[in-house]
């Protein structure tokens, strides 16, 4: 959370933005396509965007979204894995998720940019270790407790109808991102627990 901030607050004060987008978000054509000879996108190669791409966001709603999700799911998730290994299997949730992205459209030149796809994939580690867990969910303005298997469930299945549907409409398909990043999670987690971080 504190790294997202962080570099959220550094592209305010330095106004670039626009450019970080280009040269540290994930574009899945210079991955599978090369880089055209005309563009430079700085320091960062498109193997490195793969992770550099889950610090950057478009605005403040896109920072506090992702930032709320994490914060409310994300402890968990850690506690259960440790600092290091939590942080290891975060980075590479948000790889798969950007891999997810790349392979539904290879020739995409749109950058990807947000800690969604990361996010994603600690949601289905949380529905795993943790799927009778109640989350408040607010119905109305009256907060109810869910279990989180219901509650990220409904979310998964959200994402999975706006990505087929964004693909079929040739619209954005950044869901992919979250769907990928899901599946790779939930399917992960425990054997990132267990055979990563025997449990006494």
């Amino acid at each position: 959370m504190i790294a997202c901030i962080a570099v959220f607050l550094w592209q305010l004060i330095t106004g670039h933005r626009e450019v970080d987008s280009i040269r540290y978000g994930f574009v899945p054509y210079f991955l599978f396509q090369g880089l055209p000879g005309d563009i430079d996108i700085g320091g960062a190669g498109p193997l490195a965007t793969m992770v550099t791409y889950a610090f950057l966001h478009g605005d403040f709603w896109h920072l506090a979204g992702n930032i709320l999700f994490l914060w409310i799911f994300g402890n968990n998730v850690e506690d259960a894995l440790g600092h290091g290994l939590y942080l290891l299997f975060y980075l590479f949730c948000a790889v798969a998720a950007a891999l997810g992205e790349g392979l539904v459209d290879p020739l995409s030149q749109a950058p990807l940019i947000g800690a969604s796809g990361a996010i994603s994939g600690v949601l289905g580690a949380y529905v795993m270790l943790y799927p009778r867990q109640p989350v408040i969910v607010l119905v109305g303005f009256v907060p109810l407790p869910v279990p989180a298997f219901l509650t990220i469930g409904i979310w998964f299945v959200f994402q999975l109808l706006d990505g087929v549907t964004g693909a079929a409409s040739a619209e954005s398909i950044a869901w992919i991102a979250h769907v990928g990043g899901f599946i790779v999670g939930a399917a992960l987690i425990r054997p990132f627990r267990h055979q990563l971080r025997p449990q006494g």
